[in-house]
């Protein structure tokens, strides 16, 4: 642990006035594997890190991301959204993407189960495959959806990079989830 409020008043101080959701501003210091270090426009220095902000790397980009270095760079200005006081680390979580519009809630707001996609094949696992329908959405299509007729495996029926036609099976806008299907509708064979 960093020091409680008598080894680091100011910081403390500062840290204990946010409120979760404020938007804070700052420039990014450092990009480690884990995170990003922020220097805050308002308030302290961190004695130890290079930033009293932090951002780790799910909560940099709505979209999945390889490496920080895809969405920031270091001396790039940020707003951000206030998360948390990490009392252990004397830190504030910051979110980056909660300052941003959910892109799959845009998407869920325009699309139908039902639904006709193009999208590409980018990933296949033994379940199925995930069909990219548009920018930083993904939907899964499950193994029995991908042909009528069943397959041991997806490879069987389409590679990655493969352009296909898919409809909307699910839209779960809680858990951000998208179920597709290469068939019109599982319910039409009845």
């Amino acid at each position: 642990m960093m020091g409680g409020p008598s080894e680091n008043p100011e910081l403390w101080a500062f840290l204990e006035s946010l409120h979760c959701g404020d938007i804070l501003s700052g420039t990014v210091t450092a990009i480690e594997r884990f995170g990003v270090f922020v220097a805050l426009d308002d308030g302290p220095d961190h004695p130890v890190f290079p930033g009293v902000g932090f951002i780790t790397i799910p909560e940099l980009s709505w979209r999945r991301i390889e490496a920080a270095f895809d969405v920031v760079q270091v001396g790039q200005r940020v707003s951000a959204e206030f998360l948390q006081f990490d009392t252990w680390n004397l830190e504030a979580r910051l979110s980056l993407r909660a300052a941003q519009p959910d892109p799959f809630q845009t998407f869920a707001d325009r699309t139908a189960v039902g639904q006709k996609l193009h999208g590409r094949v980018t990933k296949l696992v033994p379940f199925g495959v995930f069909v990219q329908v548009t920018d930083g959405i993904e939907g899964l299509v499950h193994l029995r959806e991908l042909t009528s007729t069943p397959v041991e495996s997806p490879s069987d029926v389409v590679q990655a990079g493969d352009e296909v036609t898919v409809f909307v099976t699910e839209i779960d806008r809680e858990r951000r989830r998208l179920v597709l299907s290469r068939r019109q509708s599982s319910s039409d064979h009845w």
